[in-house]
Order: structure tokens, then sequence, then C-alpha cells
């Protein structure tokens, strides 16, 4: 730019030299001398947003290296989490499985990307299993699904399965999230409880019993269950609106979930025995749970004198609440 400037300066003194049109070859030079001007100030200003790109290119590349990282982070959490995990697409393809879930089906986690899960279910429950999956795809809450699953070399157990739609770890959409339990030792342990006699089941109408649960379908599938059998049922979405209740009348039975917002339901049986030692009261409580992940060793240990996942049959709902209140 600066020798185009130079030859235009030459040119200059060698027209006005000429007396030839030297009015208007000046009057050109001026505007030409003009062009060059702005075309300096384009040169500037492009130089400082080539600068300002370098720099964005840097903070990008920064963010980058910085999501590969965490991605790397929550990749190896996932791949040795303690619980079972993985993830297919609907027609049950395993596209990613940690170590926990491949050693429950007893095969190496590289085999299993690729195969499906449907080889490890029953025959009689491959319909219900494939049905099941596609529907969790267009399901925002968590589906559940209890399967008999059939490892490889080994004994065959009774599964849990909790589906819910979302991404595989690479982020691609589509894929659905499973959470496997084996729940064999808690079906034997339901099959050995002794059932509620009819006359003890015709002993809990007028029994009142608060359930606690965030969510609304809950709530009503509960409490339909237990008014069918005469029971008051009174239920709550929160923890703040349980112990408000407990100010207008005390229950023979609380009922509550675990996992809820804000305050869940450890924090509730906190709240009771701490209510219990100012009053007196002993008020029966049980824990009642979406998730087997929610140990009841840990719930008793908190203070519920018992737990039930929420898959459980309306009859193990009805046996459990008479046995709260001695009622066999």
């Amino acid at each position: 730019m600066k020798k185009i400037q130079q030859q235009i300066e030459g040119l200059e003194q060698y027209i006005t030299q000429s007396p030839i049109q030297q009015q208007q070859a000046i009057s050109a030079l001026k505007t030409l001398n003009t062009y060059i001007q702005n075309l300096e100030f384009l040169q500037a200003e492009i130089q400082t947003n080539l600068e300002l790109i370098k720099t964005v290119e840097q903070e990008l590349l920064q963010q980058n290296e910085t999501l590969i990282s965490e991605r790397q982070v929550y990749h190896d959490l996932f791949k040795l989490a303690p619980n079972a995990y993985l993830v297919t697409n609907a027609e049950g393809i395993i596209l990613e499985i940690n170590y926990t879930a491949a050693a429950l089906l007893n095969v190496f986690p590289s085999l299993l990307i690729g195969k499906s899960l449907i080889n490890f279910v029953a025959q009689t429950e491959h319909q219900l299993f494939i049905s099941k999956l596609k529907q969790s795809l267009n399901e925002k809450s968590v589906q559940e699904l209890e399967v008999s699953i059939f490892p490889r070399d080994r004994q065959a157990f009774n599964a849990l399965l909790l589906v819910k739609a979302g991404r595989e770890t690479s982020g691609a959409l589509g894929a659905l999230q499973i959470c496997l339990y084996d729940i064999t030792k808690y079906k034997q342990a339901v099959s050995e409880q002794k059932p509620a006699t009819r006359e003890t089941l015709n002993q809990l109408g007028g029994l009142r019993v608060l359930f606690v649960d965030d969510e609304a379908d809950s709530r009503e599938l509960i409490a339909a269950m237990l008014m069918q059998y005469g029971v008051v049922v009174t239920t709550v979405a929160t923890v703040a609106e349980a112990l408000q209740e407990l100010e207008r009348s005390r229950p023979d039975v609380i009922i509550s979930d675990i996992r809820m917002p804000d305050e869940d339901g450890y924090t509730l049986i906190r709240k009771i025995k701490t209510l219990e030692a100012e009053t007196g009261w002993r008020i029966p409580t049980a824990a009642l749970t979406a998730y087997l992940a929610e140990d009841r060793a840990k719930a008793i240990k908190a203070g519920f004198e018992s737990h039930l996942p929420k898959l459980a049959h309306p009859t193990e709902l009805i046996t459990m609440v008479a046995q709260l209140v001695n009622r066999f």
C-alpha cells in the first residue's frame, strides 16, 4: 500500500508539470488518493477483525478441550458406576454399557456393543419388552419394566428395568437410558411374607393414612388402592404440606416417597422423629420408592419402619399397612 502511494505521488508531480488537462488530472489523483486512504482504513479494520477472530478461535478451542475433558469424566463415571447402566436404541440394541451391567449379563462390555438386550430376556417376554422400549422413547418420565433376565452361563434372575429417553454418552439423541436391577432376593422375600387375612383387611376400615409424593399420578394410584379397603387417605405433595397436615391431625400411618425435589423423604422422617420426641407420639412410617437403588436398609436406618417399591402388588401395600398398625 505504501509503494502504491509513492507511485501516485510521483505521477502527481509529473502531471503538475504537464500543461495538458492539468486540472482534471489533479482532481482524479485526489479522488484516487482518497480511495487509497479508505483502503488503508479497511485494511486496518480487517487486521483488527482477524486478531479478534483469532482470539475467539483460541477461546473456542479451550472450551472444546474443557468439554472433551468433562465428557471423559462423565464417561468414566458411567463405566465405573456401582449400579448397572446401559444405553440402547428403541429396538434394544446396546449402544453403551458399563462394567456392572456387563457383569450381570456375564459378558465382556466390548462384546455387548451392537448386540440386542432382548437376547437376555425370556422368550415369552420379548413382545412386552420391545413394546415398553418403544413407548419409553416418547415418555418424559421414567418407565418401569419387570422381566426375567438370562445371563450367559448363569442362573436367570428377576430384573427391574428403569427406562428413560435420553442421549447416549456420545451425545446422540434417540437413545434409551436403562438402569438394571437384580430383584430376585426382594421377590423371594415378598413371596415369603405372610399375606394379610380377609379378617385383617376388613379391620382396615377407618384407618387414616397420610401419603406424601410429589407425583400426582402416584398419589391418585396409591390413594385408590388403599380406599378400596376403607382406608381414609390424605395425600400431599411436599414435606412442608405433610408437616402442616400433622399439625391438623394425627394419622395412623405415614407413607412417603423418598425422591422428591427440595426436601426428600429422609428430610421428612427426620422431622417426624423430632416431632415424636417433642409430643410423645409414635406414628408408623413407610418409605415407598420408585428406585430399588434406595436400599431398604438405608430407609430403615433413617427411621422408617418399612419399605416398599412402587412396583409392588396392591396386596403387598395393604399387607405392609396392616403390619405397621399391628392388625394381624
